[in-house]
């Protein structure tokens, strides 16, 4: 396999192979009025001079390039890459020429080379450079936006493909058979010993699931109703685990209008259900609070002794959904006693 730097987008050996030495051909005909047959002639040692000029300065602006587009790699960022790119590429370029013209002048390694400098001949030689870094400059912008086109439609594609199987995994988490029963259970017991917290469960269970199907087809929801299911889905299980299971919900006022995907809550809550133990012995612990931009939801870590090993479908679930709406990533931290999720805010 070929090798390309992943700033350029492409192999350039053959670009520069052929370009530099095109340029060099061109320059003196073009900006110094050089020819075969009269004078001022196109000598060797002309077009070496400007070979040697020609690498250097695109050499150098070569790696500008690559600096700026490491420094703003995004696509939203091009206007002030661009901006910061041509600026530093023709201060770069201007300096350098005058600085090589100085030096390859000063050594008189080219019988021509005084002549060839001497007083107007440094405004043609600026203008031919600024030339050349504005062909570099084209060349390489365009083939980099082609080959980010490509790679846009590509992700695009992956990420709708990706987005239905989200949706289907969301279906398999939501609809969770398991946790079903287990409510379905609580309520049965609950019934004879206690009507009326049997009638608060009903209710509760019902605005999980009315919850489920009202948010089905929506890529974003207010932090605010997504807590509105939490509290929710925490009465059903603390009805079931008692006070074998600590919920801390710690969201200042201002979070609570900010975004994120559906049933993220949940599905995290759930997570940390089926892995961990809940017991009288060992409870669990599970703070909800915000940290900067983000969600974050972390349980301490009594795993489970589990004969299958877990799916990943809830946090690759999330994780998918995340991709469509936000350029920041979900991020997973376990450490020896803690478990740790962060979700972005969306902003609205």
């Amino acid at each position: 396999m070929r090798r390309k730097n992943c700033r350029i987008a492409f192999n350039d050996g053959l670009l520069m192979l052929f370009g530099i030495p095109i340029l060099s051909f061109i320059v003196p005909i073009v900006f110094f009025g050089c020819r075969f047959t009269r004078q001022p002639y196109f000598s060797l040692d002309k077009f070496i001079t400007t070979f040697i000029i020609v690498t250097v300065l695109w050499f150098l602006n070569r790696v500008v390039l690559i600096l700026c587009r490491s420094k703003f790699p995004l696509f939203t960022q091009v206007r002030k890459r661009i901006l910061l790119q041509s600026i530093t590429m023709f201060t770069v370029t201007i300096l350098g020429n005058f600085l090589l013209h100085t030096i390859l002048s000063a050594t008189h390694l080219f019988n021509n080379t005084n002549q060839y400098f001497k007083r107007d001949e440094l405004i043609s030689s600026n203008s031919a450079a600024i030339f050349c870094v504005i062909m570099i400059m084209g060349i390489y912008e365009s083939i980099y936006f082609m080959h980010e086109l490509k790679n846009s439609v590509e992700e695009k594609e992956l990420l709708k493909r990706e987005n239905l199987h989200a949706q289907l995994n969301a279906l398999r988490t939501q609809v969770n058979p398991h946790f079903l029963f287990n409510n379905l259970n609580t309520l049965s017991s609950l019934i004879p010993e206690n009507p009326k917290h049997a009638v608060d469960f009903v209710q509760q269970l019902s605005k999980v699931y009315r919850h489920i199907l009202e948010v089905e087809d929506e890529k974003s929801i207010p932090l605010k109703d997504e807590l509105e299911l939490l509290n929710a889905y925490i009465f059903l299980l603390k009805t079931r685990f008692g006070n074998n299971l600590q919920v801390n919900i710690t969201i200042s006022d201002e979070k609570l209008q900010k975004k994120i995907v559906p049933l993220s809550l949940q599905i995290l809550m759930e997570n940390a259900i089926k892995h961990n133990i809940v017991s009288s012995d060992k409870p669990l612990h599970i703070d909800v609070s915000t940290e900067n931009d983000s969600l974050v939801v972390s349980n301490n870590l009594q795993m489970k002794k589990q004969i299958n090993e877990s799916t990943g479908i809830g946090l690759d679930n999330i994780r998918n959904r995340y991709k469509m709406l936000s350029d920041k990533p979900v991020t997973v931290t376990e450490s020896e006693g803690n478990f740790t999720v962060s979700i972005p805010l969306i902003e609205n």
